[in-house]
């Protein structure tokens, strides 16, 4: 079975998903896709730590389906704008998981990536699987990904009724 590491760019794919769809990411349905005949070695979701009960409630699920989660503050600045990317921790965390897997998939959109996407495969030949939402993904990352999966209809909760 293909060793793999999943890290999931939390906010990225709320963000994207929500613009391109108006519908959430289904993270048990992707967790099957993704882990389908392959051994999970580890599972991290990157979130925005705002302290509220349904984002804890959220957080467990993600919890219950396999995920580490991962959290850092959220950061109000004075001139109201926000911080709170994982840019470096997923690559750090990505970094040191590719002595142990032999893919890694990330679920982002985020161009950033792409530069550690090319190294991965440069340094560790640990090719990156990418799952993003097809018009929001930058295409420096589409293009350094050894596979890019749309996310679809198949990867979304399903409407209410």
């Amino acid at each position: 079975m293909e060793r793999i590491a999943i890290l999931v760019d939390v906010q990225n794919v709320y963000y994207t998903t929500r613009q391109a769809f108006g519908r959430h990411f289904d993270y048990r349905a992707f967790w099957r896709r993704a882990s389908a005949g392959r051994h999970v070695v580890q599972a991290l979701a990157y979130a925005v730590d705002r302290g509220d009960d349904q984002q804890r409630r959220f957080q467990d699920i993600l919890r219950g389906i396999g995920f580490t989660v991962k959290l850092k503050p959220f950061i109000q600045r004075r001139d109201g704008s926000a911080k709170g990317d994982w840019d470096v921790g997923i690559t750090l965390d990505a970094v040191e998981l590719a002595t142990e897997v032999e893919r890694l998939v990330l679920v982002s959109g985020d161009g950033d990536f792409a530069l550690l996407a090319d190294r991965l495969a440069e340094r560790f030949a640990i090719p990156v699987e990418v799952y993003g939402v097809a018009e929001l993904t930058a295409e420096a990352l589409k293009h350094s990904a050894a596979a890019f999966i749309a996310i679809d209809d198949a990867l979304l909760v399903p409407r209410p009724g």
